[in-house]
Order: C-alpha cells, then sequence, then structure tokens
C-alpha cells in the first residue's frame, strides 16, 4: 500500500469518527444541557468540520451556504404553507374538510382515511410542501375526533413519505430511474406494489402502537394557530375548501405530465412547468385562499392581513433549526464524506439490491440528504447495472429510493420540521420519525427482495 493510499485511509477514518462525534454532540446538547437545536447544530458542524481537517474559516462558509440553501428551498415553502394553514383555520375551510373527512372514518377507520388522503396529496409533491399542507388538516382532525395526535399525524406522514421514496415522479426515484436508464412506467407500478405495504405498516399500524405508548400534546402555538375558530361571516363549501388545497398539488401533477409527455419547449410544457414550481404552486394557492376564503367570505382585507402576518411568528425556530440542518449536511459533503463512504461501496461485493440500499443508507446517514444519497448511489452503481433487465433495473432503483430514507435524524431538514410541527422532545421525535422512516425503508428493501425472487 502506497503513502497516498495510506494517507487517504486516514482521512477516511478521521472523516467517519468526527461525523459521529459531531451527532453524538448535538444530541447531548439537546436532551442534556437543553441548547436550543440551531445551536448544538452548529457547535456540532464545527467539531465535524474542523476535526475532519477543513479550515474553520471553511466551515463557516460551508454552514452559510447549506443554510442558505435550504433556507432558500424549504424555507419559502414552509412560509407559504403557514399563511395558507392560517387562511384555511380562520375561514372555516380546514373545519369544513374535517368534517366531511369524518363522515367518511370514524374511529378505528379514521387513520387509514388519513393515509390515504396523504398519498393522495403526497403524489406530485415534495415531502416538505405535502406537510405543509397536511399539519393543518391534522391539527383539525384530531381535535374534532377526540383521538391522539400521534394516531392521525403518523399515518399521514407515512403516506406522504413512502410516496418520496418510492414513486416517481418525486425527486430521488425519477434520478435514479434516469441513471440506471430503467423503466419509468415499470418502476411506478413497482414501487406502488411495495408502497401499499409500507404505508400500511408505517402509517395506521405503527401509529396505532406508537400512540399508546407516547402521550403528544398538540404544540400551543401552531396549534392555535391551525386550530382557530373560525372568524369568517360564512365558512366555505367543501369543494372551493378541498380545491385550495388540492391547488398546488394540481399544478405541480400538470408540471409533472408536462416533463413526460409533452414538448419541453412547447409554450404550453414551460407554461405548466412554471405554474408547478413549488414555491408558485403555493404563492398562488396563498393568493386563492386570500380571495377565495378570506375577502369571498367576509373577512375584512385588515383581519387577513393580521392572519398572515401571525402565522410566520411561530415557525421562526423551525426556520433557524432546518437552515442548521442544512448547513451541516454542506460541512459534511464539503469534508468528503459521499467520497469517503463511494470508496467503500466500490470495493464490495454482495447482491445489487442489498449493495443498492446499503450504500443509499450509508449517505443518507451521513449527508442528511435524500437527493445526494440516491444521485450519488445510482451514479456508483450505473456501470455495474448496464446489462440488467428493465425489472431488474427498475427494482435496483427502488432499492435505493428505499435505502435514502432509512432512519432519518438530526441532519435531515424533516426530522426538524416534525419535531417543531408537533412539539416533540428529541426521543419522541426519534420514535416517530426516524423509526417510521426506517419502517419505510426496511420494507422497501424487503418488497424490492420478495419483487426480485418473483419476477425475474
Amino acid at each position: 500500500m502506497d503513502a497516498s493510499s495510506a494517507a487517504w485511509l486516514v482521512h477516511d477514518t478521521r472523516l467517519i469518527i468526527c461525523c459521529l462525534i459531531a451527532i453524538a454532540t448535538i444530541i447531548v446538547l439537546i436532551s442534556a444541557t437543553k441548547l436550543p437545536p440551531f445551536l448544538s447544530i452548529l457547535i456540532g458542524t464545527f467539531i465535524a468540520g474542523v476535526g475532519a481537517g477543513v479550515p474553520p474559516e471553511e466551515v463557516a462558509k460551508a454552514f452559510s451556504k447549506g443554510a442558505g440553501a435550504i433556507l432558500g428551498e424549504a424555507g419559502l415553502i414552509i412560509a407559504l404553507g403557514a399563511m395558507l394553514g392560517a387562511l384555511m383555520a380562520e375561514s372555516g375551510a380546514a373545519d369544513r374538510i374535517a368534517t366531511t373527512l369524518l363522515g367518511f372514518g370514524k374511529g378505528r377507520a379514521l387513520p387509514w382515511v388519513m393515509a390515504l388522503v396523504a398519498m393522495v396529496i403526497g403524489l406530485p409533491l415534495f415531502f416538505e410542501v405535502g406537510l405543509v399542507l397536511m399539519v393543518p388538516i391534522i391539527f383539525v382532525m384530531a381535535r374534532r375526533s377526540d383521538q391522539p395526535l400521534l394516531k392521525i399525524a403518523i399515518p399521514a406522514l407515512a403516506g406522504m413519505t413512502t410516496l418520496h421514496a418510492l414513486m416517481p415522479p418525486h425527486p430521488g426515484p425519477l434520478i435514479a430511474v434516469s441513471a440506471l436508464h430503467a423503466d419509468l412506467g415499470l418502476t411506478m407500478l413497482l414501487g406502488f406494489c411495495i408502497a401499499i405495504p409500507a404505508v400500511i405498516l408505517a402509517g395506521p399500524l405503527y401509529g396505532n402502537w406508537l400512540s399508546k405508548r407516547l402521550d403528544v400534546k398538540e404544540p400551543a402555538e401552531l396549534g392555535e394557530l391551525f386550530s382557530a375558530k373560525p372568524t369568517a361571516k360564512r365558512q366555505p363549501s367543501f369543494g372551493i375548501s378541498l380545491l385550495i388545497i388540492l391547488l398546488p398539488v394540481i399544478l405541480m401533477l400538470g408540471s409533472t405530465l408536462a416533463k413526460v409527455v409533452m414538448d419541453p419547449h412547447s409554450t404550453a410544457a414551460l407554461t405548466l412547468k412554471f405554474l408547478g414550481e413549488p414555491l408558485v404552486a403555493l404563492g398562488l394557492a396563498v393568493v386563492a385562499a386570500v380571495i377565495c376564503l378570506g375577502w369571498a367570505n367576509g373577512i375584512s382585507r385588515e383581519d387577513v392581513g393580521g392572519t398572515l402576518r401571525k402565522s410566520l411568528a411561530p415557525i421562526a425556530v423551525l426556520l433557524l433549526t432546518i437552515g442548521a440542518g442544512g448547513g451541516l449536511k454542506q460541512t459534511l459533503l464539503d469534508a468528503g464524506v459521499s467520497q469517503t463512504i463511494s470508496k467503500v461501496a466500490e470495493g464490495a461485493h454482495m447482491p445489487y439490491l442489498l449493495l443498492a440500499w446499503l450504500i443509499a443508507v450509508a449517505l443518507r446517514q451521513a449527508t442528511g440528504s435524500a437527493t445526494v444519497a440516491t444521485t450519488t448511489t445510482a451514479g456508483i452503481l450505473a456501470p455495474m447495472m448496464a446489462g440488467l433487465a428493465a425489472t431488474q433495473s427498475s427494482l435496483v432503483a427502488l432499492a435505493i429510493g428505499a435505502g435514502s430514507v432509512f432512519f432519518c435524524h438530526v441532519n435531515d431538514a424533516g426530522f426538524w420540521m416534525v419535531r417543531e410541527y408537533f412539539g416533540l422532545k428529541l426521543r419522541e421525535t426519534i420514535l416517530v420519525w426516524s423509526v417510521l422512516q426506517t419502517i419505510v425503508s426496511v420494507v422497501g428493501l424487503v418488497g424490492t427482495l420478495l419483487l426480485w425472487q418473483w419476477l425475474t
């Protein structure tokens, strides 16, 4: 072994150890010393970066870059979602939707209804967008049905995150399909077959089990914001209420169809892709809510403006926290953690599906990004998969997607969104979010293995 190889191996070991120390430090600072998550993650980032040999000033730059990127992408979406949720509560639209859904399913059937609704809403949406749309409905449904919050929330979370991991046209599966030259339609069909048992196990079944063992109360500020008593002179109809919340879904689905079946340079395709951008779709939904749920129902312009303004204060801590998570992710990427894991993967000899899943798991644990995990894993495996049949390529793509959501933790923006939205402690967030995603990931792996044996 030459000197350069030895030096690289030393760096690899040092980087992995620093990542583990940083994550442990963040957990201890939040749980034991009760420091705010933002400050805890900032400290952990410098421990990981400086310990891995990155100059302190470069760590600061990487943190700022990562925080800015995640806030530019998810922060504005969360802000618009908070505005939309507050308007739906104040106008009575959330109450109207909850009343109708309660008519379809009560008692034991309600978690199954929530899982189905979340799957429909989550099919074309990014997870962050789906979550900000579903949170107001979850709070109102839990309050109106007098059921534990987790019993309603977990099925909704499972429905959205499972589709995000396993179903094109979500970014992760779509990237894997493209890199592995898999068939898009076949991957969607197989992904749907795997998604159904994953949602059932991680959603209604796990939610029912955990809600009996973990008593989580509605968070004060967000609960008050999203469960406010309607102030409109008259409630909007169910049709208008549903149309407003589904407007981003429809616009983003139109964007997806434009990318798949239309000439990419046509005016219609360009228009649909513009309207389907998450920021544009949610912005249009907020404007529609202002007009159709607010002004049209007798809420004054001053009251509508006040509702929009007061919706932003409760999410300030959430925005800082997910920004810090983005900073940690970027620092680890700049330190070379993806290359370290890629080097280990290239020397591994095991079945394709298990290899794909394990590489994606390792990259997700290290970087906190499903997209990074999926893109890197697909890039590593693409040369090895050149001769696979269409069914096999699709199953490898799905195994990568399943691995990319395994046990998401403190470097994941979704982890902090779930924690802040539902007012959870760190341990509770792990039980609700990390374990839920692990169930989805493991079921996804098992499903791909079974289909590989059956179909190939």
